[in-house]
């Protein structure tokens, strides 16, 4: 009896031992199955978790993190030195400032540099700003736009060992974050400072697309030989700054982002200026900012800054939607303030057909020939937010959007080999 018993219970655990083996195999099987779909998905979008961006690859998320909060890699590099950063209001770390973060660990920061928007973000374009104390922290804001030189004097370069950079780009040549950044990084090779940029992802980051900047047209809304498009964040534009001779030599370290590629759709979670609010705006901007160089509006002093476009004269039978600019908050003085405008609303289409699209001339091309107004229809900024003489002149000989595009394409393929070695970020 007792050896037939322990039979049967032998044969019990063998079966249980097989059952629980094969559940195991299915169970990886499975999951294997899982997990080579989700890292397979060619669609890759961000979604906001926590306030937290992430990338959802199928079901599988990971979270981007910004440079900022890679705190070990530049934490080290600040103690005992003087700090100072040029930063603004999207210098965020999910709920709190860089600086309040820094103060408040007891980092001596002793400036803070502020670009175009100043540091609060909510100047017109261009505007002065006079430099102010912050209340919360009793640190001097320096404004690098105060109607003198853009760059800091030589008491300001001396009052600090090292600057910390982190601010949100939109990765189009005319959005002129980079060029404070680039305008500081040669005052501090001129003084022997380090520079440390804190990258953030570039949300036009997978479009590279535009003409690449002619040296005469070189100004304050463009400082660098690269496509309006150019696909880069902060941190590979300083690297490649530095790499091309575009500046001086620096004591540069640029800690990256993690978890993020250049095929990323990035949304932003602070609007970098105060007339761009939304992502469609964002990805609009880099096309709809051209007729900043013409007669028409871009709908500054509305609700929809470049998510429409129009102008007084344009036919309302086939520009039927209406707007009326009037001064606010980043558009003290729009163009044909209190004028009623008509145009187009850009504010349905879809964000994938505007990445698609890329650098669209064909709007402007469409609203060039209905004013029938020839050269008064440009303004002499255009060329400098354009970058070439050859667009306006090929608009004017009555090229499609298309033949002009192709005249920037083989620029486009070199400047994208040029690039490689100071990308940071898969393509």
């Amino acid at each position: 009896m007792c050896l037939g018993k322990q039979s049967t219970s032998s044969r019990f655990l063998s079966a249980f031992t097989i059952f629980v083996r094969m559940k195991r195999l299915v169970f990886l099987l499975l999951f294997g199955i899982w997990m080579s779909s989700a890292l397979g998905q060619k669609e890759q979008s961000i979604v906001v978790s926590d306030k937290l961006q992430t990338l959802r690859c199928g079901d599988l998320i990971v979270p981007v993190r910004v440079g900022a909060t890679d705190t070990a890699m530049y934490y080290p590099r600040l103690a005992g030195k003087r700090v100072a950063l040029l930063a603004n209001h999207t210098s965020m770390i999910g709920e709190r400032h860089l600086v309040d973060i820094l103060h408040a660990r007891g980092f001596d920061v002793t400036a803070i540099f502020a670009p175009e928007h100043g540091f609060r973000g909510t100047a017109d374009p261009g505007e002065h700003v006079e430099g102010f104390v912050d209340a919360a922290t009793g640190i001097p804001i320096r404004s690098l736009y105060d109607g003198n030189t853009r760059r800091p004097s030589d008491e300001a370069m001396h009052s600090f060992d090292v600057l910390v950079v982190d601010m949100q780009d939109v990765g189009v040549r005319f959005y002129t974050y980079y060029i404070a950044m680039l305008r500081m990084m040669d005052a501090c090779a001129d003084f022997g400072q380090a520079v440390i940029v804190l990258d953030r992802p570039n949300p036009n980051g997978m479009v590279v697309d535009g003409p690449i900047l002619e040296k005469r047209y070189e100004s304050g809304v463009g400082a660098i030989p690269v496509p309006v498009l150019h696909g880069l964040t902060m941190g590979e534009i300083a690297r490649m700054a530095v790499g091309e001779g575009w500046v001086s030599p620096c004591d540069l370290t640029v800690v990256p982002c993690r978890n993020y590629t250049h095929r990323i759709r990035y949304e932003l979670p602070v609007a970098p200026s105060p007339n761009l609010r939304t992502q469609r705006a964002v990805y609009l901007y880099p096309s709809v900012c051209l007729f900043e160089g013409t007669v028409l509006s871009v709908g500054r002093g509305t609700d929809k800054p470049f998510e429409v476009y129009g102008h007084p004269d344009l036919p309302p039978v086939r520009y039927p939607y209406a707007f009326t600019p009037r001064p606010s908050a980043g558009a003290k003085d729009p163009l044909w303030n209190g004028r009623l405008c008509f145009g187009r609303d850009l504010s349905r289409e879809s964000c994938d057909s505007v990445l698609r699209r890329g650098l669209g001339l064909e709007y402007l091309i469409e609203a060039y020939r209905e004013l029938n107004l020839g050269e008064h229809f440009f303004k002499p900024v255009f060329e400098k937010l354009i970058g070439v003489g050859y667009v306006r002149r090929m608009i004017v000989e009555g090229y499609s959007a298309d033949e002009i595009r192709s005249r920037w394409q083989e620029d486009v393929e070199l400047f994208r080999i040029q690039r490689k070695p100071y990308l940071l970020y898969e393509e």
